[in-house]
């Protein structure tokens, strides 16, 4: 009963941290595209963090022009702001990473596909 409690609890740990780190990398990406953070240090801030859909993007206008929020009230408390410009840097840096994942899945395959199966009996299918 211990051991199956202990697993469980690794479990939601690695996941959460999982999440954060993702939710870290991904604001990482919003500050090299140079969004600028804004904390929510008053009330009033806090409560318009609150109204916005947590780690999404929302779209804005202000004078004329789209301003882009990301709002993070749970790794920073803050909302991250940029324009047009800046969208469109971290949607080319998101695209970069996948692409960087992408090539090495078909590396791993590559490799992968490499293996010599002949002493082992052939390919591990499960039936």
């Amino acid at each position: 009963m211990k051991m199956s409690a202990i697993a469980a609890l690794t479990l939601i740990g690695v996941t959460t941290a999982a999440c954060v780190t993702a939710t870290q990398q991904k604001e990482n990406m919003l500050s090299a595209a140079g969004f600028q953070i804004r904390l929510a240090d008053t009330p009033a801030k806090i409560a318009s963090l609150q109204s916005l859909p947590p780690h999404k993007f929302t779209v804005q206008n202000q004078n004329g022009q789209p301003v882009f929020l990301y709002a993070d009230p749970t790794v920073c408390g803050c909302i991250y702001y940029g324009t047009q410009d800046n969208f469109a840097a971290y949607q080319q840096m998101v695209f970069q990473q996948q692409l960087a994942s992408e090539q090495q899945i078909t590396a791993m395959m590559n490799q992968q596909m490499a293996f010599d199966y002949g002493p082992w009996g052939g390919p591990f299918i499960p039936y």
